[in-house]
């Protein structure tokens, strides 16, 4: 069998990001899908170029992506204790769509009941995140490691988008006088993980993700030291069909101080 390695996963994920997402950076045009979601051609062109790519270098592994139709995605899950990679072409489509230079191309590889490798890249930036299962995360092919101290939950910079909470819990995270010392919401999930594992965020808050939102992402941010759960506090699933919530940080003690603030989990709000 041959297996993947996750030096050279990297090194293809940023050679086909490179090639299909820079040079359509500001010139395509927007459509939108059924879901409401942003889609471009350079989607379309980057999710060819990672599934040719990925076939060529690794044969007989499944894929998953979200350009793909959703009939396809369930019958793959189904499957139980395959192997398959779980893409994101472009997550940020909007951002890149309105030439803000935050986006990234997002490769998993889940095996049975778990991830074992994951790649983010961000193509303007050209950093490359990547983590094998057990063996830690790497920026760049060095270990990824922050620039500084993590500091406590009043002084920490949380990384939200509120529109996608439940009303009840947009209103605590909302409070006039918040726990946390400030709130940005950048727009491209898996990123903004890895950004969380680096320390540029330090609490990452988050509902409605899709696997290929944060399979890569959730791996880096585990394999760096740092903790991620459900709003509930279960783990979040290696394979589901289904959107799930997030909330995370590198650091236990910021993870469970901003749990107990929201109360989480709350009654009646979706876990």
């Amino acid at each position: 069998m041959n297996t993947p390695d996750i030096d050279s996963l990297a090194a293809l994920v940023r050679e086909t990001a490179r090639a299909t997402l820079l040079p359509r950076f500001c010139s395509v045009a927007c459509e939108w899908k059924a879901d409401g979601s942003a889609l471009t051609e350079a989607d379309l062109a980057c999710d060819r170029a990672l599934r040719e790519a990925l076939a060529a270098r690794w044969p007989g592994i499944g894929l998953l992506s979200e350009e793909m139709p959703e009939a396809e995605r369930a019958a793959l899950l189904e499957r139980a204790g395959n192997r398959f990679w779980v893409i994101d072409p472009l997550d940020g489509t909007n951002n890149y769509a309105n030439g803000i230079p935050f986006f990234c191309t997002s490769v998993a590889l889940v095996e049975g009941d778990r991830i074992t490798l994951g790649v983010v890249y961000d193509p303007v930036r050209d950093e490359c995140f990547a983590a094998r299962a057990g063996g830690g995360a790497t920026l760049d092919g060095g270990p990824l490691t922050p620039a500084r101290e993590t500091p406590s939950l009043d002084k920490a910079l949380l990384l939200c988008n509120p529109d996608r909470l439940a009303p009840e819990l947009r209103r605590r995270l909302l409070d006039p006088e918040p726990p946390y010392g400030s709130l940005r919401n950048f727009g491209a999930l898996a990123l903004e993980w890895c950004w969380t594992a680096l320390g540029r965020g330090h609490v990452y808050l988050h509902a409605r993700q899709n696997l290929w939102d944060y399979a890569a992402g959730w791996l880096v941010l585990s394999e760096c030291g740092g903790v991620a759960t459900q709003f509930d506090g279960r783990p979040l699933p290696a394979r589901t069909g289904q959107p799930c919530t997030a909330l995370a940080s590198r650091s236990p003690e910021l993870h469970e101080a901003l749990r107990a603030h929201l109360g989480l989990p709350l009654p009646g709000v979706p876990n």
